[in-house]
């Protein structure tokens, strides 16, 4: 497993991270330490993510749970904490049992760190990401025209409030209890205008964005990407199997039990859409067509993409998370690629 910088810091990770959003709700706590076990001993993956809000779908009883896993976990097995890249989120608005629903805010900052910090059972984090924006932003199928309204917007109020989180991070990056920062679900738009701001005020640096991306949401490419890798910003894929529908096991009106779709979400189950299962099933043909595994093939697509730093996965199943991390080996040949790329022209929006 080959390793590269976290876009302009001095991290290295590896280039699939371990995502951990169903343990504590489809995962047990012995599951999720045999996923650890396997991940990092056996594969080198040195990367981890997580978030306060974890697990997903979210409720108020499993909220934190994921991070108390990852910290039993380090307590079970000491000296690997060193060995890792740890990376968290701060929860932004929407959800009534995190500080009331209530938005990132630099008077929430430290209380946050600490609280991931307490239930990681460790001392530092090594990147720390505010989960989604504070204003509605064109994310979780809010994509199409007219779905949101920029235009609502108090622009001098989010670059004061982008400012003083800026400021409030600083003063964690100065205490040790976070290495580097990080945005998720953001825009172009957000991105720039913290960039600036940490240049103009000698602030830290966003070093990576972590945005939804698979062969059924290719909303960031090139645009975000490209200005992911002019600025050197690493850009950290999630649900690169679009929430496990790319594995094709929802074909045909299948809903296996326990899988994500079964269970009530936060913003629907927007994904499951005619278009996505038409395009699903047109690269199923062109994974059969070559001999490869779907998951693998789609998997391997992202992996290998152009401007991708590190893809950020996740399992329920061992079986799973051992094929997600053979796709790291496969070779997708000129004539696979020719083939997707004509699905993604016949399907470049499913969802």
């Amino acid at each position: 497993m080959k390793t590269v910088k976290l876009g302009s810091s001095d991290i290295q990770v590896s280039e699939i991270c371990l995502g951990s959003m169903t343990w504590g709700q489809q995962n047990s706590q012995e599951e999720a330490f045999e996923q650890l076990d396997y991940a990092v001993n056996e594969r080198q993956i040195n990367f981890i993510d997580t978030a306060e809000m974890y697990a997903v779908p979210p409720s108020k009883e499993t909220s934190g749970l994921t991070e108390t896993y990852i910290g039993n976990w380090f307590a079970a097995n000491p000296g690997k904490r060193e060995d890792l890249i740890l990376a968290t989120k701060i929860a932004g608005a929407g959800i009534p049992w995190i500080r009331g629903a209530g938005p990132i805010t630099a008077d929430v900052i430290m209380s946050s760190i600490d609280g991931s910090l307490k239930r990681l059972q460790t001392d530092y984090i090594d990147l720390y990401q505010l989960h989604w924006p504070n204003r509605t932003t064109p994310h979780f199928s809010k994509h199409w025209p007219a779905a949101i309204d920029p235009s609502s917007n108090n622009i001098e109020q989010e670059r004061d409030n982008m400012l003083s989180v800026l400021e409030a991070l600083k003063v964690a990056v100065q205490s040790g209890k976070i290495r580097e920062c990080g945005l998720s679900n953001e825009t172009p738009w957000g991105i720039g205008e913290y960039r600036h701001l940490a240049e103009k005020h000698d602030l830290p640096k966003m070093v990576s964005i972590q945005n939804e991306f698979s062969l059924l949401h290719l909303k960031d490419w090139p645009y975000l990407i490209e200005s992911c890798i002019n600025n050197d910003l690493a850009y950290l894929p999630w649900s690169p199997l679009a929430g496990g529908a790319l594995s094709g096991k929802y074909a045909n009106g299948q809903k296996p039990e326990g899988a994500r779709w079964t269970m009530v979400q936060r913003n629907g189950i927007f994904r499951d859409t005619s278009h996505s299962h038409a395009a699903i099933a047109e690269y199923k043909a062109v994974a059969d067509k070559h001999g490869l595994s779907l998951t693998q093939m789609c998997l391997a697509w992202v992996y290998q993409l152009t401007g991708v730093t590190s893809s950020i996965i996740g399992a329920t199943s061992m079986e799973q998370l051992k094929e997600d991390l053979d796709a790291y080996d496969v070779a997708l040949s000129d004539e696979v690629l020719s083939d997707i790329d004509t699905v993604i022209k016949q399907y470049p929006q499913p969802f």
